[in-house]
């Protein structure tokens, strides 16, 4: 059976649409001493999209004075989010300074 140009492109439309989305952390405001070198965006969670969860996300983190993370605190926010959150601002890199310092990171997820 020969099938028209015309449907194998809608066949491959529809089931192009059925692939799950990958959505990203929206508004990242960073209210740093330090400058950033590298950061890493969150991935909106595919758990949280299906619920429609939106919300802000808020991290207090101590870097090292090689510029790398030391620990993370979240100060608010959803925690279903501020894994994803947390995940990507441990994959951050602040320029290098003398002495380790606290930095505040916020994040708001919408679907």
């Amino acid at each position: 059976m020969k099938r028209s140009p015309f449907f194998i492109l809608l066949t491959l439309t529809v089931l192009a649409s059925f692939q799950p989305k990958t959505s990203f952390a929206q508004d990242e405001q960073t209210a740093t001493a330090r400058k950033v070198i590298s950061k890493v965006v969150p991935v909106y969670p595919s758990l949280a999209r299906s619920m429609n969860l939106r919300g802000a996300v808020k991290l207090e983190v101590l870097v090292q004075p090689n510029g790398d993370t030391k620990t993370i605190q979240v100060k608010g926010g959803n925690p279903l989010l501020a894994q994803s959150a947390q995940a990507a601002v441990r994959a951050w890199k602040w320029e290098k300074a003398e002495h380790e310092s606290t930095e505040t990171v916020e994040f708001h997820f919408t679907p």
